[in-house]
């Protein structure tokens, strides 16, 4: 399925204002269509003249007239003439007989849809398509959600709808008209109050009517005084700007948008759309503690593994056996290497790592090696690891600490040379090249240490992938490492 961008950028013939204008609209397409129980689509030109659809929004209470998807197929001919005329006049059209549709009859409103700028633009039409044959008495809600949607289509012709002011991509719980929606006149008065928006300040302490009341009145009196509220409250319930907020009161917390209702760029009213979001906001902060928890853990992992550092270092300084102190120092820089990744996991919420910074920071534990009397190395790194996740970046920071130490401290030991890490990142492998220009391999075999059988563990034990050694005797050596990406997002 084609994007809303790609069916645009296919035609050639909207500007980069225009597409934003429709995306914004098409964010609210799901509210259209529950207001107006109806299908909601959005066409835009195409170069023949003819209009395609780009987005296809259907209403949540009532039934759907168009049960296969429309979009990117281009409009019929039973709707072309009107949808033409409301491009070319920038005035609604609507249908002068019901229209059939498989056998439903339907009733069709164009709507061009205006960008206000510097000059007003008409860069699509929008077409609401109403199934009369489910045609029912409408309920006074049915009454009030027709006449918010018909003021908002109005504005849409006009180009104050969808407002630049208002804030893109709802978060997590924003409101929808089922559930809950209230109309206030131009001096802040409720006039329609649906069931669930008066179920949801009922819950918070109102236990009277809405209707009739101003709602920032109503709002103040249930929000305790001790509570501080958001700055942009006030606004919000007076209709008075595109805004988002939250109330709470008796343990409820209620989100709340506004849209304001214009006329031709006089304010008529607005709607505020309201949602009892407690259990949201109760999962939100249960995950913020979590991921504190988390974040402090990897903190504390962090410094337990410095502190077994430094007694390590301490221990290998105070040992006369070169053995035991080789063996000690390689210890302590294996266990800095996994303080590492935790002290980049406790710097963010997230559980995942951008490795590049891991590894430039694991390079830096190398230099006291590479410092070694005799021994100048150098370390160099192209190429991008990107992110990984968590559980994969210690086992392949461990394993590449590994891979450069041995090749600083035995390929190049007592020499001049250069340490290159090269990483190829596809969408099906991570591969990583460690060459360096020392020694090479003795005889052309690889030995059978410790450190060789931790790389060997952690890459293709933990990693699932593979290791290959590549070189012989003073020629230098290439380790070459792939790990598959079938765990990892590219």
């Amino acid at each position: 399925m084609s994007t809303l961008s790609d069916l645009i950028h296919a035609q050639g013939r909207l500007t980069d204002a225009d597409v934003e204008w429709l995306h914004r609209l098409a964010g609210d397409g799901q509210l259209l269509a529950d207001l107006a129980s109806a299908d909601i689509v959005i066409w835009i030109e195409t170069a023949d003249g003819s209009f395609i659809a780009v987005t296809h929004s259907r209403p949540s209470g009532a039934a759907t007239l168009f049960y296969r998807d429309i979009v990117g197929e281009k409009v019929r001919p039973q709707w072309r003439t009107q949808v033409h005329a409301a491009f070319e006049s920038a005035e609604i059209v609507d249908s002068s007989s019901p229209d059939w549709f498989e056998e439903t009859p339907t009733r069709v409103r164009a709507v061009p849809i205006v960008r206000e700028g510097d000059e007003r633009v008409v860069v699509g039409v929008l077409t609401r398509h109403t199934n009369l044959g489910e045609a029912r008495m409408p309920s006074r809600q049915q009454i009030s959600f027709d006449e918010c949607a018909n003021d908002l289509f109005r504005m849409i012709a006009s180009g104050e709808f969808p407002d630049l002011a208002a804030p893109t991509a709802p978060r997590r719980g924003a409101p929808r008209a089922a559930d809950g929606l209230i109309r206030i006149d131009v001096d802040g008065i409720t006039t329609f109050a649906s069931p669930n928006a008066l179920s949801a300040f009922n819950r918070m302490g109102f236990d009277d009517e809405l209707e009739g009341e101003s709602l920032a009145e109503v709002t103040s009196r249930i929000v305790p005084p001790s509570r501080q509220v958001d700055e942009t409250l006030p606004v919000v319930v007076t209709g008075r700007a595109p805004w988002r907020t939250d109330i709470e009161a008796r343990g409820v917390t209620v989100s709340l948008r506004a849209i304001p209702l214009k006329d031709h760029g006089t304010r008529i009213g607005a709607i505020v759309l309201c949602r009892d979001v407690s259990e949201l906001r109760h999962q939100e902060q249960e995950l913020i503690t979590k991921d504190a928890t988390i974040r402090e853990i990897h903190h504390r992992v962090k410094n337990n593994l410095q502190t077994v550092a430094s007694l390590l270092r301490i221990q290998a300084r105070r040992t006369h056996s070169d053995e035991a102190r080789d063996a000690l120092t390689q210890a302590m820089r294996r266990v800095e290497s996994i303080a590492v990744v935790h002290d980049t996991l406790a710097s963010g919420l997230a559980q995942t790592v951008d490795f590049d910074e891991v590894f430039d920071r694991v390079l830096k534990l190398v230099a006291e090696v590479a410092s070694a009397p005799n021994t100048r190395a150098r370390t160099q790194r192209e190429g991008r690891f990107g992110v990984l996740p968590s559980e994969y970046a210690t086992p392949l920071a461990l394993a590449l600490t590994e891979v450069v130490t041995n090749a600083v401290e035995h390929g190049l030991a007592g020499q001049e040379g250069v340490v290159s890490i090269e990483a190829f990142r596809t969408a099906e492998s991570l591969r990583v090249i460690v060459s360096d220009t020392g020694h090479g391999l003795p005889e052309g075999r690889v030995g059978q240490g410790l450190g060789t059988q931790i790389i060997r563990t952690l890459i293709q034990g933990e990693l699932s992938g593979s290791i290959e050694w590549k070189g012989a005797e003073g020629e230098g050596t290439e380790v070459v490492i792939e790990i598959p990406l079938r765990w990892i997002k590219a």
